[in-house]
């Protein structure tokens, strides 16, 4: 093999200066560069500055358009064949801020002496000039970006889509399954609306069942809420998720009862970390037997009578904050008062029972569209609920408290001594309490819980 060694080639004569012959690759060394060649249809990209305002592009360059901060504009060179410009969304915000393209002078860009705008999320295009006729043609476009997910993408429950944001609702236990978790950090932040299974209520030979205390009540306000949100109960801090299965546990309401003794308590709801417990059943009056002290995630009412006025039960047990509930009211004494206070709800604690009638419940949590089911005033999947976890009404010998509609609570019956209707039941998946039962009246069940999870799946 030869070597030439020379520091310049030049043409002898004529305009054409050949290298190889037909059939021949002319090869640059490992490690060598060119220059003068023109574009091989390619861009060196300019990883080094990323544009986030008005710049000029140069022949053979590739770009990242940054527009998170505003929208602005590229302006192309001076076309001649052959030229080749390209330019990527950076930020993934062209559909929020526009990148502008603006050809030199009087060049088109497709044919169309015009700016072109650029308003596809991800996208990325490569312009070559053709000639003076069209101009600048778009070779390449694409919005097909190979990414991480910047949002979570989960399964379970009935899901239900609002804006950006998604709920998944269990009216019976599940599984929140998150099978793709955000890469950004805040994405991965979900809302929870936890409500337990409310508590049941029962009668007595002479007395009126206490009110059923109301589910624990438990939610997060992380991400923006639907206005007006009026739960005192509300946690500014959601549950940080990573893609594995949650279970979720949705408490069924306690089953009333005939007896001075009560139904059963509420059952617990849970979600990850967050548990809430059951409402309470209501207690006997004091000098009875205690075998249900009341308190639970709201608390029951003593049963009225058999032996005075029986102070409040407590709620919120076990302890949490903010509070997952309220206390009961206070029950009467011995005949002919004996009538039951309200069991406590998530909004207010029970009424305590009056000379003649029982105590209403206290009102449930108000939460917009079923708690964050829709939002901006729209309809949830929960239809037409709009208040959880209200107390059950009192029994009462000559009148039961009124129903507590404002959440679902049951309505205490009456009766004097002797066979009487049964109080109702708290609403399903509300978590409201059971009514009180009257003198020989069977006491209320309480409403079953339910479990929602929100958020930013966009």
């Amino acid at each position: 093999m030869s070597k030439i060694e020379v520091d310049a080639i030049d043409k002898q004569s004529g305009s054409t200066l050949t290298l190889g012959g037909s059939g021949t690759a002319v090869t640059l060394a490992s490690g060598a560069t060119q220059s003068g060649f023109g574009r091989t249809g390619t861009v060196d990209w300019q990883t080094g500055s990323i544009k986030t305002a008005t710049f000029t592009a140069a022949n053979g360059e590739g770009y990242f358009a940054n527009t998170s901060g505003g929208a602005f504009t590229m302006n192309l060179p001076a076309g001649t064949a052959g030229n080749i410009v390209s330019v990527v969304d950076y930020t993934n915000t062209f559909q929020t801020h526009n990148l502008t393209i603006s050809p030199n002078g009087s060049q088109k860009i497709g044919g169309v002496a015009q700016d072109a705008t650029l308003s596809t999320q991800g996208q990325s295009v490569t312009f070559v000039y053709v000639d003076d006729t069209e101009g600048w043609k778009n070779i390449n476009d694409s919005t097909s970006n190979v990414t991480g997910r910047a949002f979570i993408s989960a399964t379970g429950g009935t899901t239900a889509d609002c804006g950006n944001f998604r709920t998944h609702t269990f009216t019976s236990p599940g599984t929140f399954n998150v099978t793709v978790a955000a890469t950004e950090a805040a994405n991965n932040v979900v809302d929870y609306f936890v409500v337990a299974g409310g508590g049941g209520s029962g009668g007595g030979s002479n007395d009126g069942g206490g009110g059923g205390g109301a589910g624990g009540f438990r939610l997060s306000n992380d991400h923006c809420m639907p206005a007006p949100l009026t739960s005192p109960l509300a946690n500014p801090s959601g549950v940080t998720v990573s893609a594995q299965p949650y279970p979720i546990t949705v408490g069924g309401g306690g089953a009333g009862s005939s007896s001075y003794l009560g139904g059963a308590k509420g059952s617990n709801s849970t979600f990850d970390s967050i548990t809430s417990a059951g409402g309470g059943v209501n207690s006997p009056a004091s000098g009875g037997a205690s075998p249900n002290p009341g308190e639970g995630g709201s608390a029951a009412a003593a049963v009225g009578g058999a032996g005075g006025g029986t102070a409040a039960n407590p709620g919120n047990q076990p302890p949490v904050s903010p509070p997952q509930g309220n206390n009961s009211g206070t029950s009467g004494g011995t005949s002919p008062n004996n009538q039951a206070g309200g069991g406590g709800g998530a909004g207010a604690v029970g009424s305590n029972a009056a000379p003649g009638s029982g105590g209403q419940g206290g009102i449930g949590s108000y939460v917009v569209s079923a708690g964050f089911a829709g939002c901006n005033g729209t309809t949830g999947p929960v239809s037409g609920a709009r208040y959880f976890a209200a107390g059950g009404a009192g029994g009462g010998r000559m009148t039961g408290g009124a129903a507590q509609t404002s959440g679902g609570g049951g309505q205490g019956s009456s009766g004097d001594c002797g066979p009487s209707q049964a109080a109702t039941a708290g609403t399903t998946n509300t978590g409201s309490g059971g009514g009180g039962g009257a003198p020989k009246g069977a006491g209320g069940a309480g409403g079953s819980g339910i479990v929602i999870i929100r958020y930013k799946f966009q």
